[in-house]
């Protein structure tokens, strides 16, 4: 029998795992690349020689990563070793408040007492307790099945499975739900925060959301080289098991031509397939990018249904005061504020900084070196909108820097001055998206489910990525890419 070919377009994390899989499930995968390595989202950049992950910086979900390999006789943990995170993050709102978030939920539960006090810690148990419940109703019905159906996951969660899903009233938002665990604003901010893991607002987001508290708990791993050494597994994994790999390699154009599949590259080449898997964003094709044939049928997103974009800093320096670990957020003090200037289109004045230091682990130790460090804001996503002038670009950074400096960590001047990323350059490196990092907006119970599955209306396209289901992260975008090709495979071995 003819081997069959399956093209794959974009070496994201979702078309990384498409390309393994069908590799070693023994179909001719090529995977093609505009950039010169493979990761998307999951970049690098660098200071002084230094490489700095300067995309997601959270690994969770291993388990995910474990049986995908281990479906093809590989051995994830052998491939990326990883150490387990025993602080989740540390949190500050000034120089004196500051509060440490355990994987140990035993431990949280008592460091969650003290901070705030025994009706909050009780709080915080029954908090854990239903995000568990959440995440085991919809596991299996919703989050690994390949596409999005309100009726699918009711059927699959079951009898047992829907108690648990709506005693979480998941009709509510995220915001109003945990007003039922905490009355502390600063435990609310703290775990509304886990919207913006899929780039939405904890006032708008669905209360089903709390399951990413469920989803740290079950393990934080810090990959050793880094997030994008991962990447390189994976693309490394597929190579071995034969994919094929063009990096420089410009898309621009998806069609169906006599029952093939067929992308059109820049300088007019084209390439044959049987199939095809696009990992772009799904805005993309909706807007007509790839060319007409694959417009029609894609759902488009408005500029209001947009997840959040960011405004990122990449730099190596020396820090003092604040005791950094991995993971570090440095609250804003409105954060109702934050978001509202978000959803009408402007920057924040008072925003909330993650900081991702890179060789820190769960224990802080004073540093007379420079250090890898990522820092990153929420912005509005108006990439395509217009363009940020370099004057609000210097307003955002003293504005992050001075709420960096209120909660105590204060920075040497670098060297070189920090490499800068704003939603125009996220617009530019993932086109359609207006610097969107996770594709629709997860606002309102409904809007999972308006997420595209893998399948599309054409014959033999399938699509990968954070922007279609089960949505964005690491472990979901990876999900997707695993599914994308269980769907060709099904579809290819069924003609």
């Amino acid at each position: 029998m003819r081997q069959r070919h399956v093209i794959i377009v974009g070496a994201g994390i979702g078309g990384l795992m498409a390309a393994l899989m069908l590799a070693g499930r023994g179909l001719r995968a090529t995977v093609l690349e505009r950039a010169a390595t493979p990761g998307g989202k999951m970049r690098q950049m660098f200071d002084d020689a230094a490489a700095i992950d300067a995309g997601p910086t959270v690994f969770t979900l291993k388990k995910i990563f474990q049986e995908a390999f281990a479906s093809i006789d590989l051995d994830f943990d052998a491939c990326a070793p990883s150490t387990r995170a025993n602080v989740l993050a540390r949190h500050a709102w000034d120089g004196a408040q500051r509060f440490d978030l355990f994987a140990d939920i035993d431990r949280s539960t008592e460091a969650v007492g003290e901070f705030a006090g025994a009706a909050e810690a009780e709080g915080f148990a029954r908090f854990c307790a239903d995000s568990q419940r959440v995440w085991r109703s919809l596991e299996r019905s919703f989050v690994r099945a390949p596409a999005p159906s309100f009726l699918g996951m009711l059927k699959g969660a079951g009898l047992r499975g829907l108690p648990d899903l709506l005693a979480v009233s998941p009709f509510q938002t995220l915001w109003s739900q945990l007003d039922t665990y905490f009355k502390d604003p600063r435990l609310r901010q703290l775990f509304g925060r886990y919207s913006t893991y899929c780039g939405s607002s904890p006032y708008l987001a669905p209360a089903t959301l709390m399951l990413v508290a469920h989803v740290e708990q079950d393990g934080v791993w810090m990959i050793e080289g880094g997030m994008h050494r991962l990447a390189q597994v994976i693309a490394e994994q597929a190579c071995s098991k034969g994919a094929e790999f063009r990096y420089g390699a410009q898309v621009e154009g998806i069609s169906r031509v006599h029952g093939q599949s067929v992308v059109t590259l820049a300088g007019g080449e084209t390439i044959e397939a049987d199939a095809i898997i696009f990992n772009g964003d799904s805005s993309a094709l909706a807007q007509g990018l790839l060319g007409p044939a694959v417009k029609a049928g894609t759902p488009s997103v408005s500029q209001n249904q947009r997840s959040l974009s960011a405004i990122t800093w990449t730099l190596s320096t020396q820090t003092k005061g604040f005791p950094l670990v991995r993971h570090n957020v440095f609250f804003s003090s409105n954060y109702k504020a934050e978001f509202d200037a978000i959803a009408n289109g402007r920057m924040v004045d008072d925003p909330t900084v993650y900081v991702c230091a890179q060789d820190r682990g769960d224990e802080y130790v004073a540093r007379d070196a420079p250090e890898r460090l990522l820092a990153l804001i929420n912005a509005p996503a108006i990439g395509d909108a217009r363009e940020l002038n370099s004057e609000e670009i210097a307003a955002c950074t003293t504005k992050a820097m001075a709420r960096l400096a209120q909660c105590g960590l204060h920075m040497k001047q670098a060297p070189s001055p920090p490499q800068t990323t704003n939603p125009n350059g996220f617009n530019k490196l993932f086109p359609g998206t207006g610097g969107a990092l996770y594709g629709r907006a997860s606002h309102g119970w409904r809007a999972s489910f308006q997420r595209p599955g893998v399948r599309t209306k054409m014959p033999g396209l399938y699509l990968a990525g954070g922007s279609v289901h089960p949505g964005p992260g690491v472990p979901m975008a990876a999900l997707s890419g695993w599914a994308a090709a269980n769907c060709a495979i099904a579809d290819l071995t069924s003609r």
